[in-house]
């Protein structure tokens, strides 16, 4: 899936906004593909795969687009 990052915290995690959907995806540092957290900036285009966690869906193997 395709997506922009939105919003990223201090503290690990953040949010990417997805093409076609209008409910923002959680996503966190450690699910990232080969890129750091720190290579990340607001408004990357990345790709990533949607899975289902304990607390609703997330992002998984983040990478930018």
């Amino acid at each position: 899936m395709n997506g922009t990052i939105k919003t990223k915290t201090d503290r690990g995690y953040g949010f990417i906004s997805r093409d076609g959907e209008s409910k923002d995806l959680f996503f966190h540092s450690k699910d990232l593909g080969g890129i750091t957290f720190d290579e990340l900036q607001v408004g990357a285009a990345v790709t990533f795969d949607v899975v289902d966690g304990d607390k609703g869906p997330s992002a998984k193997n983040v990478k930018l687009a």
